[in-house]
């Protein structure tokens, strides 16, 4: 083996692949945006600056891509390092995706992934994580025991990003080839659960209140807005939110356990490991 090139390498599912590779004793390079001097396996890595692409893949035979973050078109830097990954005799490339594509062209990034030799594309649901701090979810819980959503009683198939590690670290150690019927993985939990039954898990496991005030798509983007997320981006992840409310995010699967052997976290597992961090804010 060769080794495999994270992007997004000090993200929240890069730097829990990072860990789990290094303990399989696979050869890892962490790429982001501000390397970690004392890693000598991080290198800088920048998706709109196409220069630093061609350090990042020598040498590498598995990419593990995060596309861009709040990016309404991850082709035009995506595709190019896809193309030039393949030329370089890149053997295996395992995508994360979405359940729900964010991006407009989020669904011609994953045919082209598919479409390379080794090519696969994981769609994990929802992130436990984003119930914590700092992302605005969970800031909100944390600082005002509150969630505000545009889903109402819609289901999501949370999934805690460490499961999601353990998927993709065994689809890039495994270097066998990959049968047609399995370049795409929905990744969830093992349960679905709406708002309202996840803050009622949190609020159990932790003694602190945490309700849920529902809003509509435009109040939701708005609160993102006033979180720092640009309008454009705000406004597509308000429309995710209000679109689990019909159920189409209502789905579990086995995904997790048939890659890993290991069944997936449970919500309140995730919650009774994380209690602190939802602890109130001191006066």
């Amino acid at each position: 083996m060769t080794g495999v090139l994270v992007t997004g390498g000090t993200g929240k599912t890069g730097r829990e692949l990072v860990s789990l590779l290094r303990g399989q004793g696979v050869p890892v390079r962490v790429a982001s945006r501000n390397p970690a001097a004392d890693d000598p396996d991080a290198i800088r890595f920048d998706w709109d600056d196409p220069a630093t692409h061609p350090a990042a893949l020598a040498g590498q035979d598995r990419v593990f891509v995060v596309p861009p973050g709040q990016s309404l078109d991850p082709m035009p830097s995506v595709g190019p390092f896809l193309a030039q990954a393949q030329r370089l005799g890149v053997r295996k490339v395992v995508l994360l995706g979405s359940s729900i594509p964010l991006a407009p062209r989020a669904p011609e990034l994953a045919a082209q992934v598919r479409a390379q030799p080794g090519g696969v594309v994981l769609r994990p649901s929802g992130f436990m994580q984003n119930f914590l701090s700092p992302h605005p979810l969970g800031e909100r819980i944390r600082r005002d025991g509150e969630i505000r959503t545009a889903a109402g009683d819609g289901r999501v198939g949370w999934i805690d990003v460490r499961d999601i590690a353990a998927a993709a670290a065994a689809l890039l150690t495994d270097l066998d080839a990959v049968p047609g019927d399995q370049r795409d993985h929905l990744l969830t939990g093992p349960q679905a659960l709406s708002y309202p039954e996840a803050a009622a898990i949190i609020t159990a496991g932790t003694g602190r209140p945490v309700r849920v005030v529902h809003a509509s798509a435009d109040q939701q983007a708005a609160e993102l807005r006033a979180a720092g997320i640009p309008a454009q981006f705000a406004a597509i992840l308000a429309a995710a939110d209000a679109g689990v409310r019909p159920g189409r995010e209502d789905e579990v699967s086995t995904a997790v356990l048939d890659l890993t052997g290991q069944p997936p976290r449970s919500f309140t597992q995730f919650v009774q490991e994380h209690a602190a961090r939802w602890a109130a804010p001191a006066a």
